[in-house]
């Protein structure tokens, strides 16, 4: 029996059809690809703020001069820190002091506003971070990607990143998780099934895990 030759026409044709259809399966490829590369920029600049915010919460005016410090300067330095420890957003006010209560919880950097989450150790209960009832809702890219947290927080991050420098060389890209007890005071009612918004009013007992 004699084999069918394909016309050499139809072969041509046929490896066009190929190319084209390759040709297509990359560019939806590359479609996907980008659309969620540009749904992960907002969470990547919300966590790259974060973290900005936090260096700049975290420095504390240093005594100018010599080793030896006069008691005056010492006293004005440490007026200096008390007043820089102070938040500028209140979270705990007379409207809401009532509501709030303490919590464990560990704190995280989460991919989506809020950039900033605590999960209520032993449940399944996750609170929405935010800077408190007067930046609530939020207004700006700041109220809900860049909270202001209590200073210890601060301190605590500020020290576990130095530790990070000295053993590794290098500073961490994004805030380790800390577990701490937490006071917190509720921006809404509780709803079953959504993240419930908070302030951090203070935290005790803090442990930013080692990521080295």
């Amino acid at each position: 029996m004699r084999r069918r030759r394909k016309n050499i026409g139809t072969v041509l044709s046929d490896r066009g059809q190929l190319s084209t259809l390759r040709a297509v399966q990359n560019i939806s490829w590359y479609i996907t690809s980008m659309n969620t590369y540009l749904r992960a920029l907002p969470s990547l600049a919300a966590i790259a703020l974060f973290a900005a915010g936090m260096a700049n919460q975290s420095r504390s005016p240093a005594p100018e001069g010599s080793a030896r410090v006069s008691k005056k300067q010492m006293a004005q330095s440490e007026a200096a820190n008390l007043a820089s420890s102070k938040r500028k957003i209140p979270c705990k006010t007379p409207q809401n002091a009532s509501l709030c209560y303490r919590t464990y919880g560990r704190l995280e950097v989460a991919n989506g506003n809020p950039t900033l989450r605590i999960w209520r150790i032993g449940t399944h209960r996750v609170l929405a971070v935010y800077s408190g009832p007067s930046h609530y809702p939020p207004r700006t890219i700041a109220d809900d990607e860049n909270p202001e947290l209590p200073q210890e927080l601060y301190r605590a991050y500020k020290a576990n990143n130095r530790a990070q420098m000295k053993a590794t060389g290098m500073m961490w890209a994004l805030p380790p998780y800390a577990y701490a007890d937490f006071e917190v005071c509720p921006l809404v009612p509780e709803h079953k099934g959504w993240m419930q918004p908070i302030c951090i009013e203070c935290a005790k007992n803090i442990y930013v895990e080692k990521d080295y």
